[in-house]
Protein backbone atom coordinates (compact mmCIF):
# COMPACT_ATOMS: atom_id res chain seq x y z
CA UNK A 1 0.00 0.00 0.00
CA UNK A 2 2.90 2.58 1.32
CA UNK A 3 4.59 1.79 -1.94
CA UNK A 4 1.38 2.74 -4.39
CA UNK A 5 1.43 6.05 -2.77
CA UNK A 6 5.04 6.32 -3.18
CA UNK A 7 4.67 7.46 -6.99
CA UNK A 8 8.32 6.85 -9.18
CA UNK A 9 8.79 10.14 -11.00
CA UNK A 10 8.14 9.81 -14.80
CA UNK A 11 11.46 9.75 -16.45
CA UNK A 12 9.60 11.00 -19.72
CA UNK A 13 8.96 14.04 -18.34
CA UNK A 14 11.61 16.39 -18.31
CA UNK A 15 12.01 15.28 -22.16
CA UNK A 16 7.92 16.58 -22.49
CA UNK A 17 8.69 19.58 -19.91
CA UNK A 18 11.97 20.79 -22.61
CA UNK A 19 10.06 20.66 -25.58
CA UNK A 20 6.83 22.63 -23.74
CA UNK A 21 9.53 24.89 -23.15
CA UNK A 22 10.93 25.14 -26.23
CA UNK A 23 7.60 25.70 -28.25
CA UNK A 24 7.08 28.72 -25.89
CA UNK A 25 10.31 30.13 -26.02
CA UNK A 26 10.96 29.98 -29.47
CA UNK A 27 8.25 31.86 -30.72
CA UNK A 28 8.96 34.67 -28.25
CA UNK A 29 13.02 34.78 -29.52
CA UNK A 30 11.77 35.31 -32.98
CA UNK A 31 9.00 37.56 -32.04
CA UNK A 32 11.88 39.63 -29.97
CA UNK A 33 14.43 39.19 -32.19
CA UNK A 34 12.09 40.67 -35.42
CA UNK A 35 10.52 43.67 -32.99
CA UNK A 36 14.51 44.27 -31.65
CA UNK A 37 16.52 43.38 -34.44
CA UNK A 38 18.23 46.54 -35.53
CA UNK A 39 18.87 47.25 -31.61
CA UNK A 40 20.48 43.69 -31.17
CA UNK A 41 22.46 44.45 -34.52
CA UNK A 42 23.33 48.02 -32.95
CA UNK A 43 24.87 46.54 -29.61
CA UNK A 44 26.47 43.69 -31.28
CA UNK A 45 28.12 46.12 -34.34
CA UNK A 46 31.59 46.45 -32.43
CA UNK A 47 32.12 42.35 -33.65
CA UNK A 48 30.96 42.90 -37.24
CA UNK A 49 31.64 46.45 -37.84
CA UNK A 50 35.52 48.56 -38.56
CA UNK A 51 35.62 52.43 -37.59
CA UNK A 52 36.16 54.30 -40.42
CA UNK A 53 39.66 56.00 -41.02
CA UNK A 54 40.30 58.76 -37.80
CA UNK A 55 40.34 62.17 -38.70
CA UNK A 56 43.12 64.40 -38.60
CA UNK A 57 42.20 67.00 -36.43
CA UNK A 58 43.15 70.64 -36.91
CA UNK A 59 43.09 72.34 -33.57
CA UNK A 60 40.69 75.35 -33.54
CA UNK A 61 42.36 78.78 -31.61
CA UNK A 62 39.60 81.49 -30.90
CA UNK A 63 39.37 84.19 -28.13
CA UNK A 64 37.52 87.69 -27.98
CA UNK A 65 39.18 90.56 -28.94
CA UNK A 66 41.95 89.22 -30.60
CA UNK A 67 43.10 90.34 -34.02
CA UNK A 68 42.67 88.20 -36.93
CA UNK A 69 46.29 88.71 -37.85
CA UNK A 70 47.35 86.68 -34.49
CA UNK A 71 44.70 83.75 -35.20
CA UNK A 72 46.01 82.91 -38.77
CA UNK A 73 49.27 82.77 -37.80
CA UNK A 74 47.99 80.31 -34.60
CA UNK A 75 47.32 77.98 -37.15
CA UNK A 76 49.95 77.93 -39.32
CA UNK A 77 48.26 80.30 -41.74
CA UNK A 78 48.45 84.01 -43.00
CA UNK A 79 46.65 87.02 -43.48
CA UNK A 80 44.55 87.95 -46.65
CA UNK A 81 44.32 91.92 -47.89
CA UNK A 82 40.91 91.19 -48.53
CA UNK A 83 37.91 88.38 -47.18
CA UNK A 84 37.11 85.78 -49.67
CA UNK A 85 33.42 85.57 -50.73
CA UNK A 86 31.12 82.80 -48.54
CA UNK A 87 28.29 80.98 -50.11
CA UNK A 88 26.04 79.14 -47.93
CA UNK A 89 24.11 76.32 -49.53
CA UNK A 90 21.50 74.20 -48.29
CA UNK A 91 19.09 71.90 -48.93
CA UNK A 92 15.55 72.42 -47.41
CA UNK A 93 13.43 71.07 -45.79
CA UNK A 94 11.08 72.20 -43.00
CA UNK A 95 13.51 73.85 -40.30
CA UNK A 96 12.62 77.03 -40.64
CA UNK A 97 13.24 78.34 -36.79
CA UNK A 98 16.83 76.93 -37.28
CA UNK A 99 17.23 78.49 -40.96
CA UNK A 100 16.04 81.77 -39.23
CA UNK A 101 19.17 81.55 -36.68
CA UNK A 102 21.39 80.35 -38.72
CA UNK A 103 21.08 82.91 -41.62
CA UNK A 104 20.84 86.02 -38.62
CA UNK A 105 23.92 84.62 -37.31
CA UNK A 106 25.92 84.02 -40.38
CA UNK A 107 24.71 86.81 -42.48
CA UNK A 108 27.27 89.31 -41.76
CA UNK A 109 29.81 86.89 -43.26
CA UNK A 110 28.16 85.28 -46.26
CA UNK A 111 27.88 86.76 -49.75
CA UNK A 112 24.54 84.34 -51.16
CA UNK A 113 22.52 81.77 -49.07
CA UNK A 114 21.62 79.15 -51.82
CA UNK A 115 18.72 77.49 -50.72
CA UNK A 116 16.79 74.58 -52.60
CA UNK A 117 13.95 72.96 -51.23
CA UNK A 118 11.63 70.33 -53.18
CA UNK A 119 7.85 69.54 -53.20
CA UNK A 120 8.09 66.00 -51.80
CA UNK A 121 9.74 64.42 -48.93
CA UNK A 122 13.00 61.92 -49.83
CA UNK A 123 10.80 59.14 -48.89
CA UNK A 124 8.44 60.82 -51.75
CA UNK A 125 5.66 62.08 -49.46
CA UNK A 126 4.21 65.61 -51.40
CA UNK A 127 5.48 68.39 -48.95
CA UNK A 128 4.50 72.53 -48.85
CA UNK A 129 7.26 74.93 -50.03
CA UNK A 130 7.99 75.69 -46.26
CA UNK A 131 10.06 78.43 -47.54
CA UNK A 132 8.61 80.07 -50.37
CA UNK A 133 5.84 80.54 -48.19
CA UNK A 134 7.33 81.86 -45.43
CA UNK A 135 10.09 83.28 -47.28
CA UNK A 136 8.63 87.10 -45.86
CA UNK A 137 10.26 86.00 -42.81
CA UNK A 138 14.13 86.06 -44.08
CA UNK A 139 13.58 89.78 -45.84
CA UNK A 140 16.72 90.82 -44.07
CA UNK A 141 18.38 88.66 -46.21
CA UNK A 142 16.30 89.07 -49.11
CA UNK A 143 19.46 90.80 -51.06
CA UNK A 144 21.75 87.50 -51.12
CA UNK A 145 18.96 84.93 -51.35
CA UNK A 146 19.21 82.52 -54.55
CA UNK A 147 16.53 79.97 -53.86
CA UNK A 148 14.85 77.15 -56.63
CA UNK A 149 12.39 74.19 -56.55
CA UNK A 150 13.75 70.47 -57.12
CA UNK A 151 10.90 69.17 -58.53
CA UNK A 152 10.42 65.75 -56.36
CA UNK A 153 9.18 62.37 -57.48
CA UNK A 154 5.91 60.95 -55.56
CA UNK A 155 6.26 57.20 -53.75
CA UNK A 156 3.41 55.19 -55.70
CA UNK A 157 1.29 53.56 -52.85
CA UNK A 158 3.42 49.65 -51.33
CA UNK A 159 5.98 51.04 -53.34
CA UNK A 160 9.69 50.84 -51.66
CA UNK A 161 12.11 53.27 -53.19
CA UNK A 162 15.39 54.18 -51.92
CA UNK A 163 14.79 57.32 -50.55
CA UNK A 164 19.02 58.09 -50.36
CA UNK A 165 18.36 58.31 -54.13
CA UNK A 166 15.95 60.86 -53.97
CA UNK A 167 18.12 62.98 -51.99
CA UNK A 168 21.63 62.51 -53.76
CA UNK A 169 19.45 63.77 -56.90
CA UNK A 170 18.62 67.38 -54.83
CA UNK A 171 22.45 67.61 -53.70
CA UNK A 172 23.70 67.49 -57.31
CA UNK A 173 20.59 69.85 -58.58
CA UNK A 174 22.37 72.14 -55.96
CA UNK A 175 25.93 72.10 -58.44
CA UNK A 176 23.73 74.23 -61.09
CA UNK A 177 22.22 76.51 -58.88
CA UNK A 178 25.74 77.84 -57.16
CA UNK A 179 26.72 78.34 -60.95
CA UNK A 180 23.10 80.56 -61.42
CA UNK A 181 23.60 82.20 -57.64
CA UNK A 182 27.58 83.10 -59.25
CA UNK A 183 29.84 81.11 -57.51
CA UNK A 184 33.93 81.51 -58.60
CA UNK A 185 36.94 79.69 -57.97
CA UNK A 186 38.28 80.53 -54.62
CA UNK A 187 35.13 81.24 -53.10
CA UNK A 188 34.42 79.74 -49.74
CA UNK A 189 31.48 77.13 -49.84
CA UNK A 190 29.76 75.76 -47.04
CA UNK A 191 28.14 72.36 -47.44
CA UNK A 192 25.55 71.52 -44.59
CA UNK A 193 22.23 70.67 -43.36
CA UNK A 194 20.33 73.53 -42.03
CA UNK A 195 20.52 72.24 -38.92
CA UNK A 196 24.26 72.30 -38.70
CA UNK A 197 25.39 75.72 -38.15
CA UNK A 198 28.99 76.96 -38.38
CA UNK A 199 29.81 79.58 -35.91
CA UNK A 200 30.03 82.95 -36.90
CA UNK A 201 34.26 83.25 -35.73
CA UNK A 202 34.99 80.11 -37.65
CA UNK A 203 33.32 81.45 -40.82
CA UNK A 204 35.64 84.71 -40.59
CA UNK A 205 38.69 82.75 -39.54
CA UNK A 206 38.56 80.72 -42.84
CA UNK A 207 37.57 83.83 -44.94
CA UNK A 208 40.34 85.80 -44.03
CA UNK A 209 43.28 83.07 -43.53
CA UNK A 210 45.28 81.56 -46.44
CA UNK A 211 46.84 78.26 -45.99
CA UNK A 212 43.36 76.61 -45.16
CA UNK A 213 42.98 73.16 -46.81
CA UNK A 214 40.96 72.98 -50.15
CA UNK A 215 37.83 70.83 -48.41
CA UNK A 216 37.88 70.85 -44.68
CA UNK A 217 35.29 68.91 -42.56
CA UNK A 218 33.32 70.92 -39.57
CA UNK A 219 32.81 69.36 -36.23
CA UNK A 220 30.43 70.45 -34.64
CA UNK A 221 29.10 70.27 -31.27
CA UNK A 222 25.93 67.33 -31.20
CA UNK A 223 22.64 68.53 -29.68
CA UNK A 224 19.13 66.15 -29.65
CA UNK A 225 15.64 68.35 -29.15
CA UNK A 226 17.22 71.91 -27.87
CA UNK A 227 20.62 72.82 -26.45
CA UNK A 228 19.58 71.72 -23.25
CA UNK A 229 20.39 68.24 -24.48
CA UNK A 230 24.56 68.35 -25.47
CA UNK A 231 25.44 64.64 -26.99
CA UNK A 232 28.88 64.86 -28.03
CA UNK A 233 31.37 65.93 -30.77
CA UNK A 234 30.07 63.48 -33.34
CA UNK A 235 28.49 65.92 -35.62
CA UNK A 236 31.36 65.46 -39.01
CA UNK A 237 29.28 65.80 -42.00
CA UNK A 238 28.95 69.94 -42.64
CA UNK A 239 32.56 71.17 -44.48
CA UNK A 240 34.00 73.94 -45.90
CA UNK A 241 35.95 74.11 -49.64
CA UNK A 242 37.70 76.57 -51.48
CA UNK A 243 35.56 76.39 -54.53
CA UNK A 244 37.62 74.47 -57.82
CA UNK A 245 35.87 73.34 -61.11
CA UNK A 246 36.08 70.51 -59.59
CA UNK A 247 34.21 70.93 -56.47
CA UNK A 248 30.43 68.59 -56.28
CA UNK A 249 27.90 68.83 -53.64
CA UNK A 250 27.82 66.43 -51.28
CA UNK A 251 27.28 65.40 -47.80
CA UNK A 252 29.38 62.79 -46.80
CA UNK A 253 33.18 62.30 -46.03
CA UNK A 254 35.26 64.14 -48.42
CA UNK A 255 38.91 64.13 -46.51
CA UNK A 256 40.55 63.34 -43.39
CA UNK A 257 40.92 66.66 -42.10
CA UNK A 258 38.74 68.27 -39.71
CA UNK A 259 38.47 71.30 -38.01
CA UNK A 260 37.44 70.90 -34.09
CA UNK A 261 34.69 72.80 -32.49
CA UNK A 262 33.41 74.81 -35.33
CA UNK A 263 29.76 74.95 -34.52
CA UNK A 264 26.68 73.24 -33.69
CA UNK A 265 23.88 71.25 -34.75
CA UNK A 266 20.94 70.63 -33.18
CA UNK A 267 19.19 67.46 -34.81
CA UNK A 268 15.23 67.25 -34.14
CA UNK A 269 15.30 70.90 -33.04
CA UNK A 270 11.41 71.38 -33.85
CA UNK A 271 8.49 73.82 -32.10
CA UNK A 272 5.91 71.57 -32.37
CA UNK A 273 4.74 68.42 -32.22
CA UNK A 274 3.42 68.64 -36.08
CA UNK A 275 7.28 69.14 -37.05
CA UNK A 276 8.40 65.49 -35.66
CA UNK A 277 6.19 63.87 -37.14
CA UNK A 278 7.01 65.19 -40.56
CA UNK A 279 10.55 64.90 -40.69
CA UNK A 280 10.21 61.38 -38.98
CA UNK A 281 8.31 60.07 -41.89
CA UNK A 282 9.73 62.27 -44.46
CA UNK A 283 13.42 61.96 -44.23
CA UNK A 284 15.88 59.37 -45.53
CA UNK A 285 15.94 57.62 -42.27
CA UNK A 286 12.44 56.64 -42.25
CA UNK A 287 12.48 53.38 -41.85
CA UNK A 288 13.33 53.82 -38.34
CA UNK A 289 9.77 54.23 -37.61
CA UNK A 290 9.24 50.25 -37.09
CA UNK A 291 5.41 50.84 -35.10
CA UNK A 292 3.06 53.75 -35.66
CA UNK A 293 2.61 54.73 -31.64
CA UNK A 294 6.06 56.09 -32.74
CA UNK A 295 4.29 59.33 -34.01
CA UNK A 296 2.04 59.05 -31.05
CA UNK A 297 2.29 63.05 -29.51
CA UNK A 298 2.27 62.00 -26.44
CA UNK A 299 5.10 59.25 -26.49
CA UNK A 300 7.04 62.05 -28.97
CA UNK A 301 6.71 64.92 -26.06
CA UNK A 302 7.26 62.35 -23.27
CA UNK A 303 10.93 61.29 -25.08
CA UNK A 304 11.92 65.12 -25.44
CA UNK A 305 11.76 65.71 -22.31
CA UNK A 306 13.51 62.74 -20.74
CA UNK A 307 15.93 63.09 -23.75
CA UNK A 308 15.55 59.39 -24.65
CA UNK A 309 15.80 58.21 -28.04
CA UNK A 310 12.94 58.83 -30.60
CA UNK A 311 13.30 55.47 -32.17
CA UNK A 312 13.91 53.51 -29.43
CA UNK A 313 17.67 52.59 -31.10
CA UNK A 314 20.74 52.28 -29.59
CA UNK A 315 23.70 54.20 -30.57
CA UNK A 316 25.73 53.98 -33.53
CA UNK A 317 29.37 53.21 -31.72
CA UNK A 318 32.26 51.15 -32.60
CA UNK A 319 33.12 49.60 -29.59
CA UNK A 320 31.31 48.39 -26.23
CA UNK A 321 33.12 50.84 -24.14
CA UNK A 322 31.76 53.73 -26.13
CA UNK A 323 28.34 51.95 -26.55
CA UNK A 324 27.54 51.43 -23.41
CA UNK A 325 28.63 54.64 -22.37
CA UNK A 326 26.41 56.73 -23.96
CA UNK A 327 23.49 54.27 -23.43
CA UNK A 328 20.28 55.55 -21.86
CA UNK A 329 18.91 59.31 -21.35
CA UNK A 330 20.90 62.37 -22.65
CA UNK A 331 21.97 64.16 -19.48
CA UNK A 332 19.72 67.78 -19.34
CA UNK A 333 22.35 70.54 -19.52
CA UNK A 334 21.74 74.23 -17.55
CA UNK A 335 24.22 75.91 -19.61
CA UNK A 336 23.33 78.19 -22.31
CA UNK A 337 26.35 79.64 -23.03
CA UNK A 338 28.73 79.37 -26.31
CA UNK A 339 25.17 79.18 -28.01
CA UNK A 340 24.26 81.36 -31.41
CA UNK A 341 24.01 84.80 -30.32
CA UNK A 342 20.41 85.07 -32.05
CA UNK A 343 19.01 82.50 -30.15
CA UNK A 344 20.19 84.27 -26.86
CA UNK A 345 19.09 87.98 -27.70
CA UNK A 346 15.48 85.99 -28.72
CA UNK A 347 15.43 83.37 -26.07
CA UNK A 348 11.30 84.34 -25.17
CA UNK A 349 11.10 83.63 -29.20
CA UNK A 350 12.68 80.24 -28.90
CA UNK A 351 12.17 79.31 -25.91
CA UNK A 352 11.85 75.90 -26.89
CA UNK A 353 15.44 75.48 -27.71
CA UNK A 354 16.89 76.50 -23.97
CA UNK A 355 17.12 74.61 -21.12
CA UNK A 356 13.88 74.38 -19.56
CA UNK A 357 11.79 74.37 -22.73
CA UNK A 358 11.25 70.71 -23.46
CA UNK A 359 7.38 70.82 -23.67
CA UNK A 360 5.94 71.56 -27.21
CA UNK A 361 3.27 72.94 -28.86
CA UNK A 362 1.34 69.96 -30.96
CA UNK A 363 1.10 72.21 -34.28
CA UNK A 364 2.73 74.65 -36.08
CA UNK A 365 -0.59 76.52 -36.35
CA UNK A 366 -1.02 77.14 -32.66
CA UNK A 367 3.11 78.40 -32.31
CA UNK A 368 3.69 81.72 -32.15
Amino acid sequence: MAKRLLRLPNRRSPPKLLFVTLLILVPVCVIGILNNGQKISYFFRPLWDKPPTPFRRLPHYYAENVSMEHLCHLHDWSIRSQPRRIFDGIIFSNELDLLEIRWRELSPYVSKFVILESNTTFTGIPKPLFFASNRARFAFAEDKIVHDVFPGRIASPGSHEDPFILESLQRKAMNGLLLTAGIANGDLLIMSDSDEIPSPHTLKLLQWCDGVPPVLHLELRHYMYSFEFPVDYSSWRATVHIYSPWTRYRHSRQTNVIFSDAGWHCSFCFRSLEEFVFKMTGYSHADRVKRMDFLNYSRIQRIICRGDDLFDMLPEEYSFQELIKKMGSIPHSASAVHLPAYLIENADRFRFLLPGGCIRNKDVASSP
